[in-house]
């Protein structure tokens, strides 16, 4: 099985939120609730020095696109009650059968990432599915094609590691021993690691 996975750039990303739109468009999710977010993560603050000056001490702030990791080892799948949550074999996307969802949630609490989503409407959830309908005919994942940034890229994790790295995880992102995440990560110059608590997280 060739798992497939995402990279995201910190030092690329603008926080646009264009990925957010392009995906809710194409999957015509309802509004305000969207399978692809943009998180702002900042922190620092100003000293005063000597001479009474202010001066910023510490601070930092980047952007970081999230939407589902396709986990190896994804907490959805092993809490959903009804086993509407799966991993496709040929790929390792986790997806969502909704003829089997309950719309119970448990799979919502569960995931550290916030990947799965209730949509409260249809009483069922909505996640990242990495626009498998998109990418089992060849094409890219609807994020990666409207990133004006070029910030995402979606293929074999293991290419995109040797291409980019190992890193899964920074600030605010949980351990990614929890879920092995099938994710790459480039760091900006400012991104704290995983673990640190001294910033605060907006999400769009």
């Amino acid at each position: 099985m060739a798992q497939k996975g995402f990279f995201i750039d910190l030092s690329r990303c603008t926080g646009c939120r264009t990925c957010t739109i392009a995906c809710a468009d194409l999957k015509n999710t309802p509004i305000g609730l969207y399978n692809r977010t943009v998180n702002e993560y900042e922190g620092g603050g100003w000293k005063k020095d000597k001479d009474g000056l202010w001066s910023p001490e510490k601070v930092f702030a980047y952007y970081l696109s999230l939407g589902c990791n396709q986990c190896s080892d994804p907490a959805c799948v092993k809490v959903c009650p009804t086993k509407a949550h799966y991993k496709r074999a040929e790929d390792g996307i986790v997806l969502v059968d909704l003829n089997k969802c309950i719309g119970c949630g448990a799979c919502a609490a569960a995931c550290p990432y916030g990947a799965p989503k209730l949509n409260q409407k249809a009483h069922k959830i909505q996640k990242c599915d990495a626009c498998v309908d998109r990418t089992s005919i060849g094409l890219q994942p609807v994020c990666v094609e409207a990133c004006v940034d070029r910030a995402i890229e979606f293929g074999d994790i293991e290419e995109l590691r040797k291409k980019h790295g190992t890193l899964a995880s920074v600030a605010p992102l949980p351990d990614p021993a929890k879920t092995k995440p099938n994710l790459v990560i480039k760091a900006g110059k400012t991104a704290q690691e995983t673990g640190f608590e001294g910033g605060s997280v907006h999400k769009f």
